[in-house]
C-alpha cells in the first residue's frame, strides 16, 4: 500500500485552506502508477521521458527540500525562463506547494526585460532554459543555473523531507508578469486561493476527467497554462509537453498520443488548420478532441472551419492574468444542436457566459468588470496600479463590451493601450518608447491592426526626422535589439505627422479608424 504524506493538520473550524499542492496529492494518492507526464524528447536538457505521478510528487517534494538546503524561505521567489517541459510543470507544485513564489518566465524576453523581472521580483534563484543560457548571460542573480543535469542536482534533494508549511490558501502561490499599460510588466500575485478556484471551475465546465490526455500547445508560463494544468493533474490525467509549436507536430501528437484536450491562441488553432490541408487521411481527434481557444476572437469562418475540417469542438474563453484567468466561457449548448455549422460558429463566437462563481457588469463608461474568488491579490508592489483597477468591489479588466440579454459578454473594444498578437499581450507604450530610442525617429505611434493569422498585427507609425533615410526593415531591426520579437513591429507606415489633440495627445482611435474600416468590433 502507498503511503502518501499528510497535510498539515491545522485547520480552523471547519476551514480547510485550499492550495495547488490538492491536485498533485490527490493524483499521487488516487494514480501512482499512472503515466503523469510525457516529456518533450527533443530538447536542450535532458528529457525526464515518462514519469508516473508517484515520481513526479517525489520530484516536487525534492524541489522543495532542495530549496531548505539553499536557504530558500517561504514567500522567497524563484524565477524559472522555460519553454514548456516537465521540470516547469513539476516546479509549479514544489515551488509553489512549498510556500515559495514561483515566476514563471516569458522565454520570448530578451535580456533586459527578464532582468528587470528578476531584480522587480527579488527572485534569489533564477533558472534559464538551455536554449536562452547565451541570450541571458548578463542577467544577474544570487543563484542562477542552466536547466538540466546541474540545475537537477542543485534544486533538488531527495534524501530530506522537505520542511513543513503551514498551508495558506490566501499567500502568493506564482508572480505573472504581464504586458499592460505601462512601459514596464506588472507582477500579477496569484495565490493558492486565486489558482485553485480556477483551476477547479475550469476543469468543471470542460469536464476534465481521468480519461483525458492533455496537449501542452499553451506555454506553460502565460498564467500557469491559463490554470488547466493543475486539473488535469488534480484528475490523474495525462500531461504531453510540447516545447515549440508547429502545427504538423501537433497533429502528429495527437494521433501517437491519443490527445483530447488542449488550449491554444487563435494563431495556433490557425496554424492546425493549415497542417491539416496536407495531412493523408482522416484528422486525428476528430469527434474526440475539445480544443479552449482565447486571446481574441477568432473569425466566425475559423470556428466554423474547426468542427466541419477538423472535427473537433471549438471552446472560447475570455480572461486575463489578472483573473488566474477564467472570467467567461462558451461552450456548445443543447439549444444549439440542431443549428447549422455556420450559425453554431455566430453563437461561439462571443466571449462567452460568466463562469461559476463569477460575477460580471458593464460599468457606465462601457468598460467589462468581473469579480469573484479568481481575480488577483494584487500587482506586486505597485499598490497606485492595484488600486487603479480594483474599484467599487469589481476587477475593471481595460476592455470594453456589452452583455447581451442571454448574459453573454462580448468584447467590442480594448479600453486599455494592448495590443493581442497570437495570443500574447503587446503593450503598445513599451513598443512606442523602444522606437523612440532611435535617434531619426521623430514621432511614433504603436497600434494593432486586423491580422487573419496573428489576430492583430503590431504597426509603428513612425515620423521620421529631416533628412533621415529610415526604413521599415531599420525600425524592425532597431526595436528586435530592445524588445521580444513578438512585440516588435511587422508593419511600420512613415507618416508626416500623426493625429494629436489640441494639447498634443495622440488620438489613437483616429489612427486605427483606416485599418479598422468594415469591423463590427475593434478588436480581432
Amino acid at each position: 500500500m502507498t503511503s502518501v504524506t499528510a497535510p498539515p493538520t491545522t485547520v480552523w473550524g471547519m476551514f480547510v485552506p485550499m492550495t495547488v499542492n490538492d491536485f498533485l496529492r490527490r493524483a499521487e494518492l488516487v494514480y501512482p502508477d499512472r503515466v503523469a507526464i510525457v516529456d518533450e524528447p527533443d530538447q536542450p536538457a535532458p528529457s525526464w521521458d515518462s514519469i508516473d505521478y508517484r515520481e513526479m510528487a517525489r520530484r516536487a517534494r525534492a524541489i522543495a527540500a532542495g530549496l531548505d538546503r539553499l536557504g530558500i524561505a517561504v514567500g522567497e521567489r524563484v524565477a524559472m525562463v522555460s519553454h514548456n517541459s516537465a521540470r516547469l510543470l513539476t516546479a509549479l507544485f514544489g515551488v509553489s506547494g512549498s510556500g515559495r513564489i514561483l515566476v514563471p518566465v516569458n522565454f520570448r524576453l530578451v535580456a533586459e526585460e527578464v532582468d528587470y523581472i528578476v531584480k522587480h521580483s527579488g527572485a534569489r534563484v533564477l533558472l534559464v532554459d538551455p536554449e536562452l543560457e547565451d541570450a541571458l548571460a548578463s542577467v544577474d542573480c544570487e543563484m542562477k543555473w542552466t536547466i538540466g543535469t546541474d540545475s537537477d542536482a542543485a534544486l533538488m534533494d531527495f534524501d530530506n523531507t522537505p520542511a513543513e508549511w503551514t498551508y495558506d490558501e490566501n499567500a502568493t502561490a506564482t508572480i505573472n508578469y504581464t504586458s499592460g499599460t505601462t512601459a514596464r510588466p506588472k507582477g500579477v500575485q496569484l495565490t493558492h486561493r486565486n489558482l485553485w478556484t480556477n483551476a477547479v471551475v475550469f476543469g468543471w465546465h470542460m469536464g476534465v476527467s481521468d480519461r483525458d490526455v492533455y496537449l501542452h500547445t499553451l506555454p506553460q508560463f502565460h498564467c500557469n497554462g491559463w490554470g488547466m494544468l493543475y486539473a488535469v493533474t488534480g484528475m490523474g490525467a495525462r500531461h504531453i509537453i510540447q516545447r515549440k509549436i508547429d502545427g504538423a507536430e501537433i497533429l502528429q501528437r495527437i494521433e501517437r498520443e491519443g490527445v483530447t484536450l488542449m488550449c491554444g491562441a487563435p494563431a495556433v488553432l490557425n496554424m492546425i488548420l493549415d497542417a491539416a490541408q496536407e495531412w493523408k487521411g482522416p484528422v486525428p481527434g476528430s469527434g474526440k478532441l475539445r480544443i479552449v481557444v482565447a486571446g481574441a476572437p477568432p473569425p466566425t469562418r475559423t470556428i466554423e472551419r474547426c468542427e466541419t475540417e477538423l472535427g473537433w469542438e471549438f471552446v472560447q474563453i475570455y480572461g486575463l492574468t489578472e483573473t488566474a484567468p477564467l472570467l467567461t466561457l462558451n461552450r456548445g449548448r443543447a439549444e444549439w444542436d440542431d443549428l447549422s455549422s455556420g450559425d453554431r460558429a455566430a453563437m461561439l463566437n462571443r466571449a462567452g457566459a460568466p463562469v461559476v462563481g463569477c460575477t460580471m457588469k458593464i460599468d457606465p463608461s462601457g468598460e467589462v468588470c468581473a469579480r469573484g474568488n479568481m481575480i488577483m491579490e494584487g500587482y506586486w508592489e505597485q499598490p497606485d496600479a492595484t488600486a487603479d483597477v480594483m474599484r467599487d468591489g469589481f476587477f475593471h479588466t481595460g476592455d470594453g463590451g456589452l452583455i447581451d440579454d442571454a448574459n453573454y459578454v462580448t468584447i467590442s473594444d480594448r479600453k486599455k493601450d494592448v495590443i493581442i498578437s497570437g495570443g500574447e499581450n503587446v503593450s503598445s507604450i513599451e513598443v512606442e518608447d523602444a522606437i523612440f530610442q532611435h535617434p531619426e525617429v521623430a514621432e511614433v505611434a504603436v497600434i494593432g491592426i486586423p491580422d487573419e493569422k496573428w489576430g492583430e498585427l503590431v504597426t509603428a507609425l513612425v515620423v521620421t526626422t529631416e533628412g533621415s533615410t529610415l526604413t521599415e526593415a531599420d525600425v524592425i531591426a532597431w526595436t528586435k535589439t530592445k524588445l521580444a520579437g513578438y512585440k516588435c513591429p511587422k508593419k511600420v507606415d512613415f507618416r508626416d505627422e500623426l493625429a494629436r489633440t489640441a494639447t498634443g495627445k495622440l488620438q489613437k482611435f483616429k489612427l486605427r479608424e483606416p485599418y479598422w474600416a468594415g469591423h463590427e468590433r475593434l478588436v480581432n
